[in-house]
Formats: C-alpha cells, sequence, structure tokens
C-alpha cells in the first residue's frame, strides 16, 4: 500500500477530531489513530477516544506527552485555576495551553513517519470562539513546512475544519452519516461530561450553538 493512501488523525474524542476522523475515513484507504494524555483533568476523553475508534476499526495508539502541563499554567490541566467562561478582551482564555498542537502534531509526525504515512489530520479552526494562535491556519502551514524539513519528508497536515464553524462541523458530520454518533458518543465539555456536556463551559455552550444554528438550517431546508 502506498504511503499516500493513509492517514494519521490526532484524535480526543471529541466532536471535532471524531468528525475529523470519519472524514479521514472517506478520503484515505488506511486510518489510524493517535491521542495524547497531556496532564488533562478529565481521562474520560481517553476512554472515549479508544471505544469510538475501535467501533470504527481504526488502530489506536495512546501516547503521554502529560511534561506540557508542567510547563505553563492552564485551567484544563490544573484543578486549582477556575476556568474562564468568556473569552477576555485582552487575551487567550486560560483554557489556552501553550504549545499544545505544535507537540501534538510533531509527535503524531515522528510516529507517522515510523509507520510509513505522510498524511496527517488535526481537528483546528479559525472559527473556534477561541481564536487560540495554535489553531490558525497560518502556523499550521508553517509547522507543515518545518516538519517537512526537520525530517527531510514530505508531510501533508490536513484541517477540514479550518473554515467551518461549528454548524458547518455538525453539517459534516451529518453528510458523513456519523451525526448521532457524534451527538450521543463524543465528549467536548471542558468538565467531562459526555455527549452534551455541562452546558456551561465555553467548549459545551459552543458545541449547543452550533447544533442548534444547524437544526434551524436544515428546518428550514427541509421545509422548502
Amino acid at each position: 500500500m502506498k504511503h499516500q493512501e493513509a492517514a494519521l488523525v490526532c484524535f480526543s474524542g471529541g466532536q471535532d477530531s471524531t468528525t475529523c476522523l470519519f472524514w479521514a475515513k472517506k478520503h484515505f484507504k488506511r486510518v489510524e489513530a493517535v491521542c495524547f494524555t497531556y496532564g488533562q483533568k478529565h481521562s474520560l476523553e481517553i476512554d472515549i477516544a479508544r471505544k469510538i475508534a475501535a467501533d470504527a476499526h481504526v488502530p489506536f495508539q495512546l501516547l503521554d506527552v502529560s511534561l506540557i502541563s508542567q510547563l505553563a499554567p492552564n485551567s484544563l490541566t490544573d484543578t486549582s485555576i477556575t476556568m474562564d467562561e468568556d473569552k477576555p478582551a485582552d487575551s487567550y482564555p486560560n483554557t489556552f495551553v501553550p504549545g499544545r498542537n505544535m507537540v501534538f502534531l510533531t509527535f503524531a509526525a515522528i510516529m507517522a513517519r515510523s509507520k510509513g504515512i505522510f498524511h496527517l489530520v488535526t481537528g483546528v479552526s479559525e472559527a473556534d470562539f477561541s481564536g487560540y494562535p495554535d489553531c490558525r491556519d497560518t502556523f499550521v502551514r508553517s509547522l507543515n513546512v518545518t516538519l517537512n524539513l526537520a525530517m527531510d519528508e514530505q508531510f501533508v497536515i490536513h484541517t477540514p475544519l479550518m473554515d467551518r464553524d461549528k454548524s458547518e462541523v455538525w453539517q459534516l458530520s451529518d453528510e458523513l452519516g456519523v451525526f448521532d454518533l457524534v451527538r450521543t458518543q463524543t465528549l467536548t465539555c471542558y468538565n467531562g461530561v459526555p455527549a452534551d456536556g455541562c452546558g456551561h463551559c465555553p467548549a459545551c455552550k459552543l458545541r449547543k450553538e452550533g447544533l442548534e444554528k444547524y437544526l434551524k438550517k436544515k428546518s428550514t431546508v427541509d421545509k422548502q
């Protein structure tokens, strides 16, 4: 099998990465998933990611990069920090884990190379509420060049959700035939509550608003 036919998905078991997993299954003949433990408060997301991958017959591997949680304070890994429920006007929310996506994609590329895989898939999006710098297209393109130079390879980082808001992510999951799976089995909530989540953390509010927007749009289309 040629390496161009395989992809490695950075997979957390959340709405975005699950949608990307099935996007990858549609576009590549072989798909594998890599999940990361980085000191996050809620390990349940790892169990959920493992189950979704198993049900989708996708090989799954877990990597420990928990050192990153010791390098910078953030509310996703430090229980003593109260989570920002809204984005501060002059900075990133404290859910931002500096360097996380850079670390994830770098380790994913190293792993992928050992498997003869040169397509990487990640669920980052510029349309997300936070505006995290490591979710921007310019960052992904820059890292893609850096990885190619560092390992003298031709990796391609795919970002299917880069320009999609949450309603469009729901739409894509529907088009891929996994809308119900994403709605009922994924874990997006920063407080570790599966499916519809806690309802008040930033991730839950974004997910709910996107779902309501998509269902309203779909209902309008169906009535026409």
